[in-house]
């Protein structure tokens, strides 16, 4: 009775049906969860003294080689589980965002509370344990994509005889001309280095398209090459050398 009042409860939270102060509906499935593994645990604990011949030595020597074979096997097993606690609960990320998880980029298709399962820009299907996620630097590209905007960022190299302010001005036309970038906020430029034989241009623009990043940074590039060749502004990158 007591399973079936919570299954409800927090079905109707992750539903939207239902809210509690400073709790995330996503948080709901993962905290039933919980809740009834926490209490299947407390009922055997209590009835396991009334099973039959629980006082025999039998039954104490099978307990005793489980009690060895869990506390052996369980380690890691365990040490996920907390990870994936502690994922649920800091919000790293949710199903459907894309992130990057040490070295690989995908979006998030299924959390656990032992693994979490990603779909990189391959589609390719990758299984990490929690244990290792909560000790990997976590990337989260859509956090912020749909209210402020992410900011994709490329960089160019550019002779000194090409004036700056004609540099910016292409760099930010070409970063015009890509339909998923937005115009509001503006796209805007920084001079990165001035180095020996050319400075570094950085142009940055912001999308609240997350998930199709690695496609707007191609278009992004192709836009910078069409423009700078019809200005007829040599790109230096990575390096160029040439006897004038």
């Amino acid at each position: 009775g007591a399973l079936a009042l919570f299954h409800f409860v927090f079905t109707e939270i992750g539903k939207g049906e239902l809210s509690l102060p400073d709790f995330d509906r996503d948080w709901a499935e993962p905290t039933y969860k919980l809740i009834k593994a926490l209490t299947i645990f407390m009922a055997i604990i209590v009835a396991a003294p009334y099973l039959p011949g629980w006082e025999s030595p039998a039954f104490k020597r099978m307990g005793l080689f489980i009690g060895l074979l869990v506390s052996l096997g369980s380690a890691g097993a365990v040490g996920h589980l907390v990870a994936g606690v502690v994922l649920t609960y800091t919000r790293a990320f949710k199903i459907g965002d894309r992130v990057k998880i040490g070295e690989h980029t995908g979006d998030v298709i299924e959390r656990t509370l032992f693994t979490t399962r990603i779909k990189t820009i391959k589609n390719e299907a990758i299984t990490v344990h929690n244990g290792q996620v909560i000790t990997s630097e976590i990337i989260n590209y859509s956090t912020n994509a749909l209210a402020s905007g992410l900011i994709l960022h490329t960089s160019v190299t550019i002779g000194y005889d090409a004036p700056w302010r004609q540099v910016h001005q292409l760099l930010i036309d070409a970063a015009s001309d890509c339909p998923d970038l937005l115009t509001d906020p503006k796209p805007f430029v920084l001079q990165r280095a001035l180095d020996d034989f050319f400075v570094e241009y950085e142009i940055n623009a912001y999308t609240n398209k997350a998930h199709e990043m690695v496609r707007i940074y191609s278009e992004l590039h192709q836009a910078i090459q069409d423009r700078f060749n019809a200005a007829q502004v040599e790109i230096m990158s990575p390096h160029y050398g040439a006897i004038r």
